[in-house]
């Protein structure tokens, strides 16, 4: 479903993003695999891990790239775009994925954690679509057809917010805005943006401790709910002509679960028609319902 189209996935030599890369080869996709090689802590680098799922692009049948540029630059992050463009002529679909974690506590973080994870997921993201945006701009003003795709990647721990993650939840909640902003931007040049919030066993949520034991290895025949190749048909099909409809959204797969997240609505208002008194407010707020801890039945 994806014959003729290029792709740039970030983050993509292990992982989501290397699943992510291997079905969109394998349906048809030439791939730029990009990954700086740094483990699940952002710590050091090496060419090896995206070199690796290039060679098993090739080695069934496919073509791919490999990109050593980090998201986090401004200027890396168009080597990352151009390199679609100087190895297969164009680009059709970016999916930011590339990220890490340094949980802390807020009262334990420093400011060096806070400002590194939103610097990879929410700045990384921004990098990338940006030159992105810029491309398909060009090329549209240039009168060549555009179907553009920017697929980014959300997290539950931004939509529940996790304790002992505000940088990683902050930035991936800013993602899920940016994509709106996306949407809304780049549709007169028919680019779709749109979120995946993925729930997935991978290097970084086996390393947090944010959320328990949820990402146990599957028993032996079971179905495994949280493998990460479940994430990747739906990555793979928002980069289709067949999703051309589907913008601004936020999509998640959980195991066997395909779910549609609603971005923040105005849940009930009360409307006085003047300015409210503060005992006003405390006499009517909880007409408003229930006003405790937030959750969600995931």
């Amino acid at each position: 479903m994806l014959d003729g189209k290029v792709a740039v996935i970030t983050g993509a030599g292990r992982g989501l993003g290397r699943s992510h890369a291997l079905l969109m080869a394998q349906e048809g996709a030439k791939i730029v695999v990009n990954d700086i090689g740094s483990e699940w802590d952002g710590t050091g680098k090496a060419t090896g891990p995206a070199d690796d799922v290039v060679k098993e692009i090739k080695a069934a049948g496919g073509e791919a790239a490999s990109s050593f540029e980090s998201v986090m630059d401004f200027d890396g992050a168009k080597k990352i775009i151009d390199c679609a463009v100087d190895n297969f002529g164009k680009l059709d679909i970016l999916v930011n994925n590339a990220g890490f974690l340094r949980d802390k506590m807020t009262f334990n973080m420093t400011k060096d954690e806070w400002d590194a994870v939103i610097q990879v997921h929410l700045t990384g993201s921004f990098n990338c679509g940006r030159w992105a945006c810029s491309y398909w701009r060009e090329q549209s003003k240039a009168g060549n057809p555009i179907s553009g795709r920017l697929i980014n990647t959300m997290s539950h721990a931004g939509l529940l917010g996790n304790a002992g993650q505000p940088n990683y939840a902050s930035a991936k909640l800013g993602i899920g805005a940016l994509t709106m902003v996306w949407a809304r931007e780049m549709a007169k040049y028919n680019v779709t943006a749109n979120a995946i919030v993925p729930m997935a066993r991978t290097r970084m949520t086996t390393q947090t401790t944010a959320l328990g034991g949820m990402f146990a290895e599957a028993k032996e025949g079971e179905f495994d709910e949280m493998a990460p190749d479940n994430v990747s048909p739906l990555v793979a099909y928002l980069g289709t002509d067949h999703a051309q409809n589907i913008t601004g959204r936020w999509l998640s797969v959980r195991g066997g679960k395909l779910e549609l997240w609603l971005p923040p609505q105005l849940a009930k208002s009360i409307d006085i028609e003047r300015k409210w008194t503060v005992k006003e407010i405390s006499e009517r707020i909880n007409e408003l319902g229930s006003l405790g801890m937030p959750g969600a039945n995931i």
